[in-house]
């Protein structure tokens, strides 16, 4: 089934057709300019009556534009009827707090449980389809034991909005972890590692590139050759333990690489506790944070990483949007057993 969407092309277009259609294609169809591009491609636009399949083709005041659009059709992957933990939801975005131990994406190894299994659930009528799929759109992804927020789109023209918003670097995403160790300015051995720098303020940045290991396909490496480009900057929030072996630190992106604030803190020395990957297990002396902070340490069974700030701009409104999610109770509970307070 399909529907067509006929409108005129307004004073003074853009010089190609399909920046003219992205211009002036009712906000109601929710098409995005890259699915404008692909429909001329197919041969589903015709101006004037008569089928233009280049998206360069120039296009004058006044064409009478007619697209063809599939209905979007139900996606392949099911809902399921998944709690969600929703910050914020309209018609075109949803903003979650996802749980740890939920993967966002269904994979070969995972194919039911995840965030998208539940969207589809939860949203319903309401997708809109995202290239030409009822389904949501992911324009990121937090690992699957770390917790925090994530927003999806619900329609194409969100999704393509924000994933721009993300390609740009202008999404605001704050971090908070708990490190081992200390990283702070005053620790000479922070100042000799390769891609590690101070900003005023106490800030920690490490800027290296990352890309998949050598031999462990499922791990990331620090490297200054390859891969893409990434850049952490992380502050101390609280010291832990007397004297401190550990911290509450938060961590903010420039840019977005799969497990980058992992790998980050790593490279530094400062891996995050619980990281199964990155981590590996150090020994934390009672003396300094006690049996019960041991323990915690030894038994806290996945990356101290939670995704606490999420800002972004609304894809329709224009209205700057910020959510933040408090830290969840594993974490909580870490914190207190390594002698945190407030």
């Amino acid at each position: 089934m399909s529907e067509i969407i006929a409108f005129v092309i307004s004073p003074a277009p853009p010089p190609r057709l399909d920046k003219a259609l992205g211009r002036d294609v009712p906000s109601s169809a929710a098409l995005s300019r890259s699915r404008l591009s692909k429909l001329i491609l197919e041969g589903a636009v015709t101006v004037d009556g008569v089928v233009v399949t280049d998206p360069r083709f120039r296009v004058a005041e006044g064409a009478q534009i007619a697209v063809t659009v599939a209905v979007a059709e139900e996606s392949h992957i099911g809902g399921e009827d998944i709690p969600l933990d929703v910050v914020f939801e309209d018609d075109d975005l949803i903003v979650v707090n996802k749980p740890a131990g939920m993967v966002v994406h269904p994979a070969p190894g995972t194919p039911g449980g995840t965030l998208v299994n539940a969207l589809i659930h939860h949203c319903g009528e309401t997708l809109s389809g995202v290239g030409g799929m009822k389904r949501p759109g992911i324009v990121h992804r937090i690992d699957k034991e770390t917790t925090g927020l994530l927003v999806a789109a619900k329609s194409d023209r969100a999704h393509h909005h924000l994933a721009d918003q993300f390609a740009a670097h202008t999404v605001e995403r704050r971090y908070l972890a708990v490190c081992y160790g200390l990283p702070d300015q005053n620790d000479p051995r922070l100042r000799g590692i390769k891609g590690t720098s101070f900003e005023p303020g106490n800030i920690l940045k490490v800027q290296t590139m990352l890309g998949r290991h050598r031999t462990d396909r499922q791990r990331q490496a620090v490297s200054f050759t390859a891969g893409r480009h990434a850049v952490t900057r992380s502050r101390i929030v609280q010291g832990l333990g007397v004297p401190p072996c550990a911290a509450l630190i938060e961590c903010w992106l420039e840019t977005g690489r799969t497990h980058q604030i992992r790998v980050h803190m790593a490279h530094c020395g400062h891996a995050l506790i619980g990281d199964p990957v990155y981590g590996g297990r150090r020994k934390l002396s009672p003396k300094v944070i006690g049996e019960a902070g041991v323990a915690a340490v030894a038994n806290f069974g996945r990356q101290a990483l939670h995704a606490a700030t999420l800002g972004f701009e609304h894809p329709v409104s224009g209205e700057i949007l910020q959510f933040e999610a408090g830290i969840p109770e594993d974490m909580q509970e870490l914190l207190r057993n390594l002698g945190a307070h407030g």
